[in-house]
């Protein structure tokens, strides 16, 4: 990277305030200004507000209208949340807008706050509501580049984010589609309309249900990736927090995972969470899992996982498979005789095999933008630990 200006949030920009106005006077809203909260700093860039005040309300209160492209920083509640006002706006006392006085890219500075929230939140004080004081935003220490450089590395993280989100969006949508042709092709689990002939998952297993390592996981990316309960989002596994354990070889055919395996959530606090499952699909890669995860490991010539995998994803075939679940005061359970007594509706393999590959096709742009968004991800990852520290 290029040489870069050592130097201070407080020396290239003014931190400005804002305040509420007076809520005993209704004059003062429902105008055409947007007025900034907390709960509106959802996105990157904001051109919208959940409420909006008047002239008036500028004129007789603590709060003032910011420039286009005025970067927000929430300085208490949420403490470190980050935004690029994209219109003119005005702010509560819980944010701060920052105008710059030198040559600095509200899109630069934005990306750096939001690397440097960790750092914001070690210092918020306050016993109910925390916030950090603006000395505290001032004081911050911020790497300076030329502007040609400021954009350079603001295009390699929007480019990255850009590609997260377009996978997200593909996800979004797989997941709207997937179960309605599920449903359209088989049925609900719950009542077998179509009569498929029932079947406990028992008969199915190519191998034992069996529960993961108790080994506390770690950051040593030399050792195995233990897949834990909160690595399962929306039925795929989210590798955004990574962790490790090192297995002994004589356990590893019992914890580790093969491409195709079904992760799922047997112990949990969140009865909202008992579970879920995901498709597992390490590839060459070293995969473990957890003790709060099942491993269910199917015979493909009997049932395709992909197919398993839809069905447990539906409310009714959630429903059949936790019917006899249990719950202690602390959390939520279901056992391997429990999920091994799990019982469906079976249609012929070559019916399941149609329907995964639809699957697949369905995912397929998904699972790309995924591996794209990993790569643009490390790259943006070590660009942004090399400038921002």
């Amino acid at each position: 990277m290029k040489q870069c200006e050592a130097t201070s949030i407080g020396e290239i920009c003014e931190v400005v305030g804002g305040g509420t106005p007076a809520r005993s006077h209704p004059e003062f809203y429902g105008g055409d200004i947007p007025w900034l909260t907390v709960k509106d700093l959802k996105s990157h860039e904001i051109r919208f507000a959940s409420e909006h005040i008047t002239r008036k309300a500028v004129d007789a209160s603590a709060t003032r209208i910011l420039p286009s492209n005025t970067v927000i920083v929430a300085t208490r509640i949420s403490v470190g949340q980050v935004a690029i006002g994209r219109v003119p706006v005005a702010i509560n006392q819980d944010l701060k807008g920052l105008l710059p006085r030198r040559d600095v890219i509200p899109e630069y500075l934005a990306w750096f706050l939001k690397t440097q929230q960790p750092t914001l939140l070690s210092k918020a004080t306050g016993s109910t509501v925390k916030g950090i004081s603006t000395n505290v935003l001032q004081t911050l220490k911020i790497n300076l580049p030329s502007m040609g450089e400021q954009r350079r590395i603001v295009a390699l993280l929007g480019r990255a984010a850009e590609i997260r989100r377009r996978a997200e969006a593909a996800r979004a949508k797989a997941r709207a589609i997937i179960p309605a042709l599920f449903l359209d092709s088989f049925g609900d689990p719950a009542t077998n309309p179509k009569g498929w002939p029932e079947i406990s998952l028992s008969n199915l297993l190519l191998s034992p249900l069996s529960y993961g390592s108790m080994i506390s996981p770690k950051a040593d990316k030399n050792s195995w990736l233990d897949i834990r309960v909160a690595n399962i989002r929306e039925g795929l596994i989210d590798h955004t927090d990574k962790k490790y354990v090192d297995l002994d070889p004589a356990l590893i055919d019992k914890h580790m995972l093969r491409d195709g395996d079904i992760v799922l959530a047997r112990a949990i606090g969140s009865e909202q969470h008992l579970g879920k499952c995901a498709l597992a699909y390490p590839g060459k890669e070293r995969w473990a899992y957890d003790s709060h995860i099942m491993r269910i490991r199917v015979d493909p010539d009997r049932v395709s996982p992909i197919w398993l995998h839809a069905l447990m994803n539906t409310d009714g075939g959630r429903q059949r498979l936790l019917r006899r679940s249990r719950a202690s005061a602390i959390q939520h359970n279901v056992n391997t005789k429990e999920v091994a007594s799990f019982s469906f509706g079976l249609p012929p393999l070559d019916r399941q095999v149609t329907f995964a590959e639809q699957v697949q096709r369905i995912g397929g742009l998904g699972w790309n933008l995924d591996a794209a968004a990993a790569k643009a991800e490390a790259t943006a990852a070590a660009l942004s630990a090399e400038v921002f520290g």
